[in-house]
């Protein structure tokens, strides 16, 4: 009885290190994405304050509205 607990405790050890692992992996995955991400929005950030100031719009007070 003693012997076939620790088998079991051993196969459970398996399955969590298998599954730490695949977890550690998709951790892994998701960092290199959110990594990209983050520069994606850097770059779309600098662009947008770059044609703020190359072509300032007017505010939305002063537009007409589009019925006029």
């Amino acid at each position: 009885m003693n012997e076939e607990r620790i088998i079991e405790l051993e196969i459970r050890q398996a399955y969590q290190e298998d599954l730490l692992q695949a977890l550690n992996s998709v951790v892994a995955e998701q960092q290199k994405q959110i990594g990209k991400l983050e520069e994606t929005c850097k770059l779309l950030h600098d662009k947008l304050k770059s044609l703020a100031r190359a072509e300032p719009s007017p505010g939305l007070a002063d537009e007409r509205p589009p019925h006029y």
